[in-house]
């Protein structure tokens, strides 16, 4: 305890922290963590024996979906990418000509804050929503039918997702590496030229490249299989979040691949601003020197922990491979249970930036009141301030910590079930099934131990 209360003198004394979560992490280090990340792991321990006590069928019952009402043909959806992409232009022309404090220019807080963390909680959490606003589509298909030109290039089957897993790891660099992600003037010009270069690329290959190679498409579409609303035998359906995994077909190598490498480098995302980290590079955490300093070992980092869990997902299903007996090759394994990561990644998505969403959303509100900047109050937000103040009290740090770890641990439970059902398909009985799942559900029971320490640790950047 009294090595608790240092660290949280230090943070109170350290001047150049001033982001909002570091009250919250002081009130965080201060809540039974301990207690709370064992109770965590003991419930998703729990699931695993409870797995092995269910009969044939069970676990594959209750991602049974219920169909709702026949699926029509969204005949509006390119005119909403149209919209939608009429909405990317302004947000890039105000990244260049608006302020340059990102909470004021909207730009950065619909990139970061809309885009990245709250659309990616719905479209996992609910249903496809980007396939309603996509900025791609619109315009790919209004060029080509004015223009009467049809896509002169077929798409290249052996690329497959490859180039969807390049992008998203030079992402996550960008994300965690570069000195200034938030900065509006770069943001428009990396933004704008992504949006212009899948534009080209669409217009080549036509939709195939959308969905094989447009790194935010494969990333949406992926998600989209955790949500709870989709589609099944042409109607609309319901379902418990995982059903659409179990449903769909098999995913090809390289999406497998793009599926652990979400979960990986969200969970760098975590680890690159801890004290442990930074510790680890031969630095202080309280007088952190900026993200110039340490981009190589970052780049390195998102890496080698991608390389590390991919390593350790692949040896997990090697030793269920040979203890359930049915000893299909790796590829065919890693494919087959990819799809049960997703239910972490999403989970540790919702952890990681819930606190960043509530504090940027309210900058995001404050824009919509007056996206002009001359007084409109079109919400009536005109006299209300951002605040910070839930970070400043014990019992709502503690509802918010909860909620986080909550997140982490429902995403890891709904991952066993998942990873369960998949396992009967090709188990000859439920002990050769549960044997065969016995290596990867320790390893999320461990994950599971990871993810809740990441959320307790105290953070240097």
């Amino acid at each position: 305890m009294p090595a608790r209360f240092a660290i949280i003198l230090m943070l109170a004394l350290w001047p150049g922290l001033a982001h909002a979560h570091a009250s919250e992490q002081g009130y965080v280090l201060l809540l039974p963590t301990d207690v709370y990340i064992a109770a965590g792991v003991a419930s998703v321990a729990l699931t695993v024996l409870l797995i092995a006590l269910l009969p044939p069928g069970a676990a594959e019952a209750l991602f049974r979906p219920a169909t709702l009402w026949p699926r029509r043909r969204p005949a509006l959806r390119h005119l909403t990418s149209c919209l939608s992409a009429l909405f990317l232009g302004f947000l890039v022309w105000r990244g260049m000509t608006g302020p340059h404090d990102p909470m004021i220019n909207p730009l950065p807080l619909f990139v970061w804050t809309v885009w990245w963390v709250a659309l990616v909680a719905v479209q996992g959490l609910v249903g496809n929503l980007w396939g309603w606003i996509n900025p791609v589509t619109g315009p790919a298909a209004l060029i080509a039918r004015l223009s009467g030109v049809r896509a002169p290039l077929r798409w290249p089957r052996r690329l497959g997702y490859w180039p969807a897993v390049a992008l998203f790891l030079g992402f996550g660099g960008f994300l965690m590496a570069d000195p200034a992600p938030t900065d509006p003037d770069r943001l428009s010009i990396v933004t704008g030229v992504y949006w212009c270069a899948t534009l080209l690329g669409t217009l080549l290959f036509g939709p195939a490249f959308v969905v094989r190679a447009e790194m935010t498409t494969v990333i949406m579409r992926a998600y989209g299989r955790m949500a709870i609303l989709g589609r099944a035998r042409g109607c609309r359906a319901l379902g418990v979040p995982g059903w659409q995994a179990l449903a769909g077909p098999g995913v090809p190598l390289s999406l497998a691949v793009l599926m652990v490498v979400l979960l990986g480098t969200g969970s760098f995302d975590g680890i690159n601003e801890t004290f442990w980290w930074l510790v680890m590079l031969g630095l202080n955490p309280l007088e952190f020197p900026g993200r110039s300093v340490i981009i190589p070992q970052t780049l390195a980092g998102l890496v080698l922990v991608n390389l590390a869990l991919i390593t350790a997902f692949c040896a997990c299903l090697w030793l269920g491979e040979r203890l359930g007996g049915t000893r299909r090759p790796l590829a065919v394994a890693f494919r087959r249970f990819a799809p049960s990561i997703l239910p972490i990644a999403l989970g540790y998505h919702v952890a990681h930036y819930l606190t960043a969403l509530l504090v940027d959303g309210q900058y995001v509100l404050k824009w919509l009141d007056d996206p002009l900047g001359r007084g409109a109050n079109l919400l009536g937000l005109a006299d209300t301030y951002v605040t910070t103040g839930f970070f400043n009290t014990q019992h709502t740090v503690r509802a918010i910590w909860l909620t986080q770890a909550g997140a982490v641990v429902a995403g890891h439970v709904v991952a066993i079930l998942l990873a369960h059902a998949l396992a009967m398909r090709d188990a000859a009985d439920r002990r050769q099934a549960v044997l065969g799942q016995a290596p990867l559900a320790a390893f999320m029971v461990a994950y599971t131990f990871f993810g809740l320490w990441l959320l307790a640790s105290p953070r240097g950047i």
